[in-house]
């Protein structure tokens, strides 16, 4: 969509990136990138300083929590903005959606146990949630088209350098002036880039009467499917971190009977038995999550507190990951028309698999804690390499009229992936902190290699992705 009134030179111009500050597109830019760059630094550093955490507020066993309670929230916030974005002036739901993950970073900042921090990041993730689509929505009403690629381009970098810097900034710190200062330092910061961008979402145009965003029209019209399955995940995490059995398998049986109902609903027809292109792609994209980050939210606690290093090691860890996921993205940008999502995906997984096993080895007490720096790095690389194969697939094999919804399915897949990853690693990493002993180290293996399991099953699922048609070949979407 192109702004209002927009020159017709305009529009056939070549987009120039300098051109996102001219002055009639100066603030938004700033604003926006400003404000993600911010929420990225912080979702990176979390991870860098949460063994520091955990010894400072006890309660280790809800390590994982951490992680799934701002995933859980990320998901009720994308769920809940969809209706707003489409109803009200865009500067209401991005100034709740600030303000809520403002208070978030000053609760959790100043949390005096881990279940105050759990409910902060929950609190943080919501409105962290909220934000991204109504960027979105404001680019497309805002920019003209021919700036729309090159703003996004600048969304996705917004996140590149906070992974190359804020792990070693987190480390820092954690290790100087505390922990609490990874949440509190940043307050100031944001509330000085939101000024910024809501007061250039006030000339955002407001939605016009019947076009709705379908993505978030799709999401918001299914609201209670997606609180159910919110719920019903959230019970499965809690579950199974219970340290009583009955509890544990009680309380699955249940999330699951709210999960796996609504998660069928919420997708396309035969997602969970992955039929061949779009139901596929959008399993598989939560696989993915699913295999990468239920180990990646533990290489912290690896080799921090199982292996006894700083956190600057922690911070290079993470940095080399950003670094390899990039690469990989970029290398497969420009080879995905020849060798096919599938071969990518295939080869995606792989690789993921092949290191979450090499990085067992970094559980073992003879081994080097340094050789994760190379091994964690190749799931990241095969992440980069698959990631956007599933929104290829989706885009291209769905129906224009079906895009919204199953592009809202592949981002609710994305987000469930997350969060039940982490906590299934959480509660496998809590089982071993409840042992005692080598309790901890043999858990921490076993996480990564459910990470591989998975990444093996994602590899040889990966044929049910068929052919994605050529950009513009419409007769083959149509028969798809």
């Amino acid at each position: 969509m192109s702004a209002p009134n927009a020159p017709a030179a305009e529009l056939v111009a070549p987009a120039r990136t300098r051109d996102l500050f001219a002055p009639g597109a100066r603030g938004l830019t700033l604003g926006l990138v400003t404000t993600i760059t911010l929420i990225a630094v912080e979702s990176l550093a979390i991870g860098t300083v949460m063994p520091i955490v955990a010894r400072d507020l006890g309660d280790q066993e809800l390590y994982g929590w951490v992680y799934a309670a701002f995933y859980l929230g990320n998901m009720l916030g994308i769920v809940l903005v969809g209706a707003a974005l489409d109803r009200l002036p865009i500067r209401r739901p991005f100034a709740v959606g600030v303000g809520l993950y403002a208070v978030g970073l000053l609760a959790a900042g100043l949390a005096p146990s881990m279940p105050i921090l759990i409910a902060a990041r929950f609190v943080q993730g919501s409105g962290g949630g909220s934000l991204s689509p109504t960027a979105y929505v404001a680019i497309g009403r805002r920019l003209p088209s021919r700036l729309q690629p090159p703003m996004f381009a600048m969304l996705s970098a917004a996140w590149v350098t906070p992974g190359l810097i804020g792990p070693s900034i987190a480390a820092f710190a954690g290790a100087t002036v505390g922990w609490r200062w990874v949440f509190l330092g940043l307050l100031p910061l944001l509330a000085a880039a939101a000024a910024v961008a809501l007061r250039a979402l006030g000339s955002v145009p407001g939605p016009t009467p019947g076009e709705a965003n379908p993505e978030h029209q799709a999401m918001a019209g299914r609201l209670p499917s997606a609180l159910l399955a919110l719920a019903g995940s959230g019970l499965v995490i809690a579950a199974l971190t219970a340290p009583e059995l009955l509890p544990a398998v009680g309380g699955t049986v249940v999330g699951l009977a709210l999960l796996v109902p609504a998660f069928r609903r919420l997708t396309p027809a035969g997602t969970l038995r992955a039929a061949e292109g779009v139901p596929a792609a959008v399993l598989l994209r939560g696989a993915m999550t699913f295999a990468f980050f239920a180990a990646d939210g533990y290489v912290a606690l690896l080799l921090q507190t199982w292996r006894g290093t700083s956190p600057a090691l922690t911070g290079v860890v993470f940095t080399v990951t950003t670094i390899a996921w990039s690469a990989g993205t970029w290398y497969q940008a420009g080879r995905i028309e020849t060798w096919g999502v599938a071969r990518f995906t295939r080869l995606g997984f792989a690789i993921l698999a092949v290191g979450a096993v090499l990085s067992v080895g970094a559980v073992m007490p003879g081994v080097p804690p340094e050789i994760l720096i190379v091994t964690w790095s190749l799931p990241a690389a095969g992440m980069g390499l698959m990631y956007s194969a599933a929104t290829i697939v989706v885009l291209r094999r769905s129906p224009p009229a079906e895009q919204g919804s199953a592009t809202a399915s592949l981002q609710l897949a994305d987000i469930l992936g997350t969060a039940l990853g982490v906590g299934v690693g959480g509660a496998i990493a809590a089982a071993g902190t409840r042992a005692g002993g080598d309790g901890l180290g043999w858990a921490l293996g076993a996480v990564f290699l459910v990470a591989a399991a998975v990444g093996t099953l994602g590899a040889l699922a990966s044929g049910r992705l068929g052919t994605a048609p050529a950009p513009g070949d419409e007769r083959a979407a149509a028969v798809d």
